[in-house]
């Protein structure tokens, strides 16, 4: 089993920036691809971006790709997002969620991500 907890959301002006942190517990996720993944009122839950075990990251282009920013610690078992050039379309609640390494398939595919964490609120003001 393993436990995500997501922090560090909050409110923010467009055009300023947030660090979301995923600890994980339970046991180590240092192994494990790990992601993001957002979800805005009345929309589906979507891909944000994904680490690798070796640090291969990646992103939805169409969205975020050039003002976010996903890395890991896996010393403190930790991923984290930080969001630059925020805008109000970035508003939503963000999830982290793990799997295993050897998995293969989308990243899209929500269905293929073993555990999430509760999310977090980020609101960006226009």
């Amino acid at each position: 089993q393993v436990q995500l907890v997501e922090s560090g959301g909050g409110l923010v002006l467009a055009g300023g920036s947030l660090r979301l942190s995923c600890a994980g517990s339970g046991r180590t996720c240092t192994s494990d691809t790990m992601g993001w993944f957002r979800q805005a009122p009345g929309k589906e839950r979507e891909f944000v971006a994904a680490i690798g075990w070796k640090g291969a990251t990646t992103y939805d282009t169409h969205s975020v790709k050039g003002r976010f920013t996903i890395s890991r610690d896996n010393a403190k078992n930790t991923v984290y997002l930080k969001m630059n050039n925020l805008k109000p379309e970035d508003t939503a609640v963000y999830y982290c969620a793990t799997r295993p390494s050897y998995r293969s398939g989308p990243y899209v595919d929500l269905n293929l991500w073993d555990y999430w964490g509760q999310g977090t609120q980020v609101t960006v003001s226009s």
